[in-house]
């Protein structure tokens, strides 16, 4: 790393102490940004650099609940409005005992890049609460919701800054949310919130999206290499909206998905994972994965705890949170022969994780990449919202389809420009960053 990134890294770590999540996520974008620098002296007398790193806007506040047994509850809120350079923040909420403003700053940098691969005119921004909706009864996640948005909605607005969901944000959070935004405004503003049910605003396909776009990635990964996803042994870690979509899509493209987790274990299902069975435990009854292995029987098996990358697969998803994988469940994949990674979800390899499949030759494709279907297909919510229309399932799927194999494409060739062929990392890091660079020296010092 030059002195310019050295020096803009140490001032970032000082002045943001303490938040090691968003520390990665800044490092894992300049290790790559030297040839950008060399090639773009204009960016560093701009310091687009410093001004990328920080927010434009940081808003924390207080969330006043009241529980089913009358007790009044208090959680933190936050929104991080990232970078609006090239549109609105866009960037979802996550409801989860972890969040902190460093791991909502690691998501808000993360979607900056992101959104700028989709090709869409969409900022960076992210959000959240150390609320924990597990176990709550729907009433009380409506009474946290209308609280939340009871601050939240005088930040965010179609063309300001349009949330979405995340981790522990699903549909009934959505819509409790933008039921309180309608309430408060007195306005019917379907483009403040994507994720939304299809009967009442939202697009056909967000729902799979991330986890369809995710393995329409690693297919374009493997097309590049004379291969693809039939009769490929897949992992996917987590058992999420994001994690049942990408075994959807990877099944029906002819892999056998063995493997899913949850925060308790993962189970082992040789004969491939029943996706329906897994839908109704995870979606329609909020269960846990050991329920899956107890119903489906047929050879299927639950590990309390332990690795699921222990498994073995050629093809390896990671789809539930931040730092899942690391070194020694890289060198265990190897083993297996894996071929190809792509992730599925935010950050979920480690650094070390990351250089083992590199050098290992794996096609690895990084979440600002691989992931970025579930944003893309936000953003054709939102122009569903404008015009007033709506799309059908197999014309939606078709623009994520060209939006993902767009980005796959754009990756290749970045990579290929600054000289580091079939790196999708530096591929996604600086084809991204050049594009918001370029729009904030064209809006000016602001």
């Amino acid at each position: 790393m030059d002195a310019t990134l050295t020096r803009v890294r140490d001032d970032v770590f000082r002045r943001n102490p303490g938040e090691t999540e968003f520390h990665q996520a800044v490092v894992e974008v300049f290790e790559t940004l030297e040839p950008v620098l060399r090639k773009h002296p204009e960016f560093g007398e701009a310091a687009i650099l410093q001004r990328i790193c920080e927010p434009e806007r940081q808003i924390i506040f207080r969330v006043p609940w009241v529980d089913d047994a009358g007790q009044v509850r208090i959680n933190r809120g936050f929104r991080v409005e990232f970078n609006s350079a090239l549109g609105p923040y866009k960037g979802g909420l996550r409801f989860h005992p972890s969040v902190y403003l460093g791991i909502v700053k690691f998501l808000g940098f993360e979607q900056i890049f992101k959104n700028a691969l989709t090709g869409m005119p969409i900022g960076g921004g992210k959000g959240g609460s150390d609320f924990d909706p597990r176990g709550k009864s729907d009433a009380e996640v409506m009474r946290f919701c209308q609280s939340f948005m009871t601050e939240l909605y005088r930040h965010i607005g179609e063309y300001t800054d349009v949330p979405a969901g995340d981790i522990g944000v699903g549909g009934r959070e959505i819509g409790y949310l933008f039921g309180q935004y309608k309430r408060i405004t007195n306005r019917y503003e379907s483009g403040v919130l994507t994720g939304k049910g299809v009967s009442w605003g939202g697009s056909l396909v967000r729902p799979e999206a991330t986890g369809y776009g995710a393995v329409m990635f690693v297919e374009e990964m493997l097309k590049t290499k004379g291969m693809s996803l039939d009769g490929q042994r897949v992992i996917v870690s987590g058992s999420g909206n994001v994690a049942i979509n990408a075994i959807a899509k990877a099944q029906y493209l002819g892999g056998k998905v063995i493997a899913c987790s949850d925060s308790s274990g993962y189970v082992v299902d040789e004969a491939g994972i029943d996706v329906a069975l897994l839908r109704q435990i995870k979606e329609g009854e909020r269960g846990r994965i050991s329920d899956y292995a107890a119903r489906r029987g047929n050879g299927s098996s639950f590990v309390a705890g332990g690795s699921i990358w222990d498994a073995g697969a050629t093809v390896a998803l990671p789809c539930a949170t931040q730092n899942e994988l690391g070194e020694s469940d890289a060198v265990s994949l190897l083993k297996s022969g894996v071929v190809a990674v792509a992730e599925g979800a935010n950050m979920p390899c480690t650094p070390k994780a990351i250089e083992i499949f590199q050098e290992a030759g794996v096609l690895f494709g990084p979440g600002k990449a691989a992931n970025a279907g579930g944003v893309a297909t936000s953003a054709l919510e939102m122009q569903q919202n404008a015009s007033r229309d709506a799309w059908t399932f197999e014309h939606t799927e078709r623009r994520l389809s060209e939006i993902m194999v767009n980005i796959h494409d754009r990756c290749a060739e970045t990579a290929e420009e600054y000289g580091a062929p079939g790196n999708y990392v530096v591929g996604a890091n600086i084809g991204g960053f050049v594009k918001v660079a370029d729009a904030m020296l064209a809006l000016g010092v602001i």
